[in-house]
């Protein structure tokens, strides 16, 4: 009998993604062990079930953008406005290097909460990241109440914007989805010249963008 194997989460999370690519989903925990040659406890030693395995697949995209990006020695010197667009362009790129598990995954999931219950996990690593990495600055009412209900209206705004952005990029068919990098661009720009109350000539830019792609030219 062949020893059994030494996982990790990047293991099984690439086992995972192949079956549901090829259409052979495990039905349990048990018979994936058995396919995989490891140990069932193994596996709970990571994710708890399939369904939070399904959910850190999302998270990890973000913590190994975040990763990435803390190895490029330029990263430290940008503003907000630079990190948070480095952020986006790399998340995007690790995201169309998975498309077809992205897109089958939320695209193709009729349901809608699904779809954003697979995605708890990378609100919470996104969230983490733009509190300590892009919003790390904000007008202090000199009251704890208001800076927190201030805080948390900035994470939610900017998760939002992701998700609006992972929507864009869904429905892209640009050739090397180069509408989404134009969206990143100008949504990005727009989101700060908003928040710094400086004039809105890149608003209007970024809202001409989106109705040259939802109305169709005459």
């Amino acid at each position: 009998m062949a020893a059994k194997k030494q996982v990790n989460a990047d293991k099984l999370i690439g086992w995972y993604m192949d079956e549901v690519l090829s259409d052979e989903r495990s039905k349990t925990v048990y018979a994936f062990s058995k396919k995989y040659n490891f140990e069932e406890q193994e596996f709970y030693s990571y994710f708890n079930s399939f369904d939070g395995l399904e959910k850190a697949i999302f998270a990890v995209f973000c913590s190994k953008t975040v990763s990435l990006l803390m190895k490029n020695d330029a990263y430290v010197s940008y503003d907000a406005k630079g990190k948070l667009l480095s952020f986006y362009y790399t998340f995007f790129e690790l995201l169309t290097a998975n498309r077809s598990y992205v897109y089958h995954s939320l695209k193709e999931n009729s349901n809608m909460l699904a779809s954003l219950s697979l995605l708890t996990k990378l609100k919470e690593e996104f969230t983490t990241y733009v509190k300590t990495e892009v919003y790390t600055e904000g007008f202090d009412f000199k009251n704890k109440t208001a800076n927190k209900l201030r805080d948390k209206g900035v994470e939610e705004a900017a998760w939002l914007h992701l998700l609006f952005t992972l929507k864009f990029w869904l429905e892209d068919s640009s050739p090397n989805f180069e509408k989404t990098d134009l969206f990143i661009e100008k949504s990005v720009k727009a989101s700060f010249d908003i928040r710094d109350t400086t004039p809105l000539e890149s608003v209007f830019d970024f809202a001409k963008f989106l109705w040259k792609e939802k109305v169709p030219s005459s």
